[in-house]
């Protein structure tokens, strides 16, 4: 009770019985220049709209929600975001792990009688063709929001998804030695498709995971850095498995539509999830606040693009430089290193899937996790390491770099599989750790209500720079030739 009180002896009479007493009968006033007895506010006290009062639109379930907030049991909620996040990223995994059932099989001279070009440079056209539909949705998201109802987005674009993997199947099972030609430019065809399903697909459970608090869209980020190690080790078990690469590449690829029919399943057990039925509910009452706000104030407010760009330029040259360099070299160069020494504890028969894509996957996923314990160098020296992985260019060419249908003129300077080893693992750790640390960095460099738009421009550089390394990994079979 707010204020002192004074205590003043009255008789019985009629007063006694309306005004507050104490044990001894005494009567309780408030002191002079005291406050008066404030009691806690009834519910129409609250300063609530008149319809959220008399619960108009407001079910019994929405109701019950707010008034016993629920948590997430079990974490179903977040593992089911981060095998979403995996989902996201196992179109373009699959198809660059594939490398051998493409390159040495479906496109090679043994299987067609041909010669062509097309496996010599399948893994850079394959990154191409996946990154144009990315690069277009990243860059336009940021101007363009997309719209549309979540549920039908993210159902379609996993049945195109489907379709797509489906089809891939029936090929790996088609005898294509007699049309290499068409075989190269349907699976081209398809995998644009399938990346712009995907690229809708990934916006969509990103604006999903928004709704929830950010641990959840960690969880996203999560599945995403662990897809590239699961598809890693799927291939090397379907090559182990399987009698030969048709058949591996049939395993492999049905693998991947099981993982997209869980996603498509347990996207729709979501609604039935009283955590996220709850942050639904949190989500809609903020977005009704900010339209009621936005149609008080009569216009909406402008976003500062360029004063954005300007101050969180060094994080997005950071980024930029991270995927570039990365991609450069993996896939496209690391998978045409071949073995130097036969008596490596490596097979070389599995020494692709290892030393290069095993390798990559497990060590950038470890990069990412240290990046989320340690952060250095501050903002202002990141550039610093980041120019100085510009330096695994020359190291992975002086490696046993030997693509397909090209003679190599440039001299083998490391010839030590260990040393590669060690070459690999560091471009592995150092592009997991400093690709973490300069998206963490970006926003940070903005005023708070613009760091979601400092974000998308990050993402819009990371898949800029992806895109331009693919293209930059076509010099690479010119440079040793």
């Amino acid at each position: 009770m707010a204020g002192s009180y004074t205590k003043k002896e009255i008789g019985a009479g009629p007063e006694e019985q309306t005004l507050l007493k104490d044990s001894n009968g005494a009567r309780i006033v408030p002191a002079k220049g005291s406050e008066p007895v404030r009691l806690s506010p009834g519910w129409e006290g609250t300063g609530r709209p008149d319809d959220e009062l008399n619960f108009k639109g407001v079910t019994m379930d929405q109701a019950d929600l707010e008034i016993n907030p629920p948590s997430d049991r079990l974490h179903l909620v977040f593992s089911i975001l981060v095998l979403h996040g995996i989902g996201i990223l196992i179109p373009w995994n699959m198809f660059i792990t594939a490398k051998d059932y493409f390159v040495n099989y479906k496109l090679s001279k043994e299987y067609t009688d041909i010669e062509s070009n097309y496996s010599t440079h399948f893994l850079s056209y394959l990154g191409f063709a996946s990154q144009i539909p990315n690069l277009l949705f990243n860059w336009l998201n940021i101007f363009m929001k997309l719209s549309g109802n979540l549920t039908t987005r993210i159902a379609w674009s996993i049945f195109t998804l489907v379709l797509i993997f489906v089809f891939t199947v029936i090929l790996a099972m088609t005898d294509s030695s007699k049309w290499p030609g068409v075989f190269f430019w349907i699976t081209m065809v398809s995998v644009v498709v399938l990346n712009t399903a995907n690229g809708i697909y990934q916006n969509s459970v990103f604006g999903m995971a928004a709704k929830l608090p950010s641990k959840y869209t960690g969880a996203v980020i999560l599945g995403s850095n662990i897809c590239g190690t699961f598809t890693a080790f799927i291939n090397l078990i379907s090559q182990i498995m399987a009698p030969n690469a048709r058949t591996a590449a049939i395993y492999y690829f049905i693998t991947a539509l099981f993982i997209l029919l869980a996603c498509f399943d347990t996207y729709f057990a979501l609604p039935l999830n009283r955590f996220y039925r709850y942050h639904e509910l949190l989500n809609q009452k903020e977005l009704n606040k900010r339209q009621l706000e936005s149609n008080t104030r009569g216009k909406p407010e402008t976003v500062p693009y360029w004063k954005i760009v300007s101050q969180c330029a060094p994080q997005l040259l950071n980024i930029f430089l991270v995927f570039f360099v990365t991609l450069s070299l993996f896939p496209a160069v690391q998978s045409d290193i071949k073995v130097s020494n036969t008596e490596f504890i490596i097979p070389p028969d599995f020494y692709v899937s290892v030393m290069c894509f095993l390798t990559f996957n497990i060590t950038a996923m470890i990069g990412s996790s240290i990046a989320s314990i340690v952060q250095w160098p501050s903002e202002k020296y990141l550039i610093i390491p980041i120019i100085l992985r510009i330096f695994f260019i020359p190291l992975f060419l002086f490696c046993n770099y030997q693509p397909a249908e090209i003679t190599r003129y440039l001299p083998v300077f490391i010839t030590n599989d260990w040393v590669y080893l060690v070459i690999g693992i560091t471009m592995g750790i150092s592009h997991g750790y400093f690709s973490s640390i300069a998206m963490m960095y970006c926003p940070r460099m903005v005023d708070q209500q613009y760091s979601s738009v400092a974000g998308m421009f990050g993402a819009a550089l990371l898949i800029t720079g992806i895109f331009t390394g693919v293209l930059f990994s076509f010099v690479m079979p010119m440079i040793i030739s």
